[in-house]
């Protein structure tokens, strides 16, 4: 065989592997803790509101009974993966491809896969441990093991950049973004609050530690439970291995009129910002009330292996990014 093609082709081969490794991994984990594999619907008649994810739709032509004309992929298994839960399933995940319309780039590919999963009786607490351990796990993989860091959101804004993210005033949490010269028409205290983890903070996160952030404001609650206190706070978390978002996990919501009315605030800053409003899965609210108490996260496999092979290109990590599928 000619040396250069086999040159060209032992790294491909090598990433394909390096995935099904991976794969393999991941399904023994959850094995060995008796969390269920399940497979739910890539096609459905809702779709996500969250103003800030885009879904890509698909018209059905088939017979009128067979369901809704207008269909959606994916964003996530969520909202099926509950309606499982609800049934009574128990502790179950989902690998598997997910997509988002208009997120690609380096680290973004429209087509990607998620891993979530799903646990009866824990908190969003409890949870974050398992993640660790699951990443910790696909460190191993590579010979690789980090340093672990958990921290509350507020104490972390506090610790790196001297803010109270629940107290201070817009200008104050605008004031460390001055040299990124952000138009601020139409961005509210949330945007900022984002703006400030993605530009500052995460970016310095050193490589080799995962970093864990808990309890959030309750205005970025999303489908995570709201603790009383003073104050508030969404009983959530975020995890990140260096600079790269892995993971994002809730203790669950499973109060049907409150997830009613997230589902139509986001669609009103929809309208705001001149989107298509977004179908509601009446199919999860009309068993959300039966869901068990749980915590759920999602993961971004992609990320993970982009922080496993070394790498802050996404397309190192696919067989065929979008651009070339």
């Amino acid at each position: 065989m000619d040396a250069n093609i086999t040159t060209n082709v032992t790294p491909f081969r090598q990433r394909l592997q390096g995935r099904a490794k991976l794969y393999a991994m991941i399904r023994a984990f959850f094995a060995d803790r008796g969390v269920l594999e399940v497979e739910t619907p890539i096609l459905s008649a809702a779709g996500n509101t969250d103003p800030n994810i885009e879904s890509f739709s698909a018209p059905f032509h088939g017979h009128v009974d067979a369901g809704a004309r207008d269909r959606w992929l994916r964003t996530s298994p969520e909202y099926p993966l509950k309606r499982l839960l609800a049934d009574g399933v128990g502790d179950c995940y989902e690998l598997g491809r997910v997509f988002r319309n208009g997120e690609a780039g380096e680290r973004h590919n429209p087509e990607f896969t998620m891993l979530e999963w799903y646990r009866v009786g824990w908190t969003h607490r409890q949870l974050m441990e398992e993640a660790i351990a699951l990443v910790e796990a696909s460190l191993a993989l590579v010979g690789r093991r980090v340093e672990v860091l958990i921290e509350g959101y507020r104490q972390l804004f506090l610790d790196e950049l001297g803010l109270d993210p629940l107290n201070a005033d817009i200008e104050e949490l605008r004031a460390p973004l001055a040299q990124y010269n952000i138009h601020p028409e139409g961005l509210t205290r949330d945007d900022w609050l984002d703006l400030l983890i993605t530009h500052k903070l995460q970016p310095a996160f050193p490589r080799d530690r995962i970093t864990v952030i808990h309890d959030y404001p309750a205005s970025q609650s999303a489908l995570a439970r709201i603790r009383p206190g003073d104050p508030p706070l969404a009983e959530r978390f975020e995890l990140y291995l260096g600079p790269h978002e892995l993971a994002n996990g809730y203790h669950e919501l499973n109060d049907a009129a409150e997830q009613r009315t997230r589902f139509e605030r986001d669609n009103a800053r929809r309208r705001e910002r001149g989107l298509r409003e977004m179908p509601i899965d009446e199919q999860l609210l009309a068993v959300l009330e039966r869901m068990p108490d749980c915590a759920g996260v999602a993961m971004g496999i992609e990320r993970l292996l982009m922080c496993l092979a070394g790498t802050d290109k996404i397309a190192d990590v696919l067989a065929f990014p979008f651009s070339k599928a």
